[in-house]
């Protein structure tokens, strides 16, 4: 066989491996979802991400036809359970639910650095935008913000407020509250809202800023006293309890919000498949329902559109998060 002979045969098996191994990936592509899909949440159950995740997932399974299996991966104020999707394939079988703290907070105050939020990332949807709200035992001497101003004042660093974790937006919650009002309290960190949840409902910690979808239950049957949710406006599951700011911290507002993420370099007709099934669970009249209960504000959007939010959140909140002297070992 001569030279070139050999030269165009050695092309030939070349080129049709190449194609042959294209059209793999187009049929896998196409057959996208073939097996269950896990839906990284990194924070501890029973917190808002975990219910969001846990609602919008379930329907998303229905839709594509396979199940999606959340999987808990708490710890480093949601960095672990990121940074494990940011290295995992990007063949769509492995989802993060990301939020502020992954997404536009960790990046200014992680200590170590693991992955680039928008870089490693393939954004997907953003689904929605929840309130936080400051809570506090029914034993505490104060029911509206000015008195827990009051009693803060009176006491300095004599009561502590539990959040989910150094650094995450809870955290960053109660620290914007002692520097407008002018107050002492210590921070106690959980992994997460559940764990903190159960000792603030317990009476161990007295005071806790948690985002509104897993307190709202505590709330309404008595084991928690809401003092005001920390948004600009009133949200409409609790019509009658006023913002932070209207009760006396004027300029007060914090909040985080849920939106699907995938590794770095996802397929976009994989991309496409995932946004179109969860913007379509979001607009279930069951999951529409449970998520206004919770008083989350529901979105949906393109992936363009998350990757700009993603953006925006960074340049607004690094000045914020760094300020805090928060940090993330």
């Amino acid at each position: 066989m001569t030279e070139s002979r050999l030269f165009d045969r050695r092309s030939f098996l070349i080129a049709a491996g190449a194609a042959g191994l294209a059209g793999t990936h187009a049929r896998a592509q196409a057959n996208f979802p073939s097996r269950p899909i896990t839906l990284i949440v990194p924070f501890a159950a029973g917190g808002s991400t975990d219910i969001v995740a846990r609602l919008v997932g379930q329907k998303m399974g229905e839709i594509l036809g396979q199940s999606v299996v959340i999987e808990n991966r708490a710890g480093a104020g949601g960095n672990i359970g990121s940074t494990a999707v940011a290295r995992a394939q990007a063949d769509g079988y492995t989802l993060l639910l990301g939020t502020i703290s992954t997404h536009a907070l960790n990046p200014a105050i992680l200590k170590t650095v693991t992955f680039d939020a928008v870089k490693d990332f393939t954004p997907i949807s953003l689904l929605a935008i929840v309130p936080n709200v400051m809570v506090v035992h029914p034993d505490f001497p104060a029911k509206t913000v000015k008195e827990v101003l009051e009693v803060l004042k009176a006491n300095p660093g004599k009561y502590s407020y539990a959040s989910s974790g150094v650094g995450t937006p809870l955290h960053l919650s109660g620290e914007l509250f002692k520097s407008l009002g002018g107050v002492q309290m210590n921070h106690v960190p959980y992994r997460g809202a559940g764990p903190a949840l159960n000792d603030v409902v317990a009476g161990a910690v007295p005071i806790m800023f948690d985002n509104l979808p897993s307190s709202a239950g505590f709330i309404r049957n008595g084991q928690l006293r809401a003092i005001g949710v920390t948004t600009k406006a009133r949200v409409s599951s609790f019509p009658d309890l006023p913002t932070i700011a209207e009760g006396g911290l004027a300029g007060y507002e914090t909040y985080t919000w849920n939106a699907l993420f995938g590794p770095a370099n996802m397929p976009r007709p994989i991309v496409e498949k995932i946004n179109q099934a969860a913007n379509q669970a979001l607009k279930d009249e069951t999951v529409k329902k449970k998520l206004n209960d919770v008083s989350a504000d529901i979105v949906g959007s393109t992936p363009e559109q998350l990757g700009e939010h993603v953006k925006v959140e960074l340049a607004k909140w690094a000045p914020i998060a760094k300020a805090s002297g928060a940090v993330v070992e």
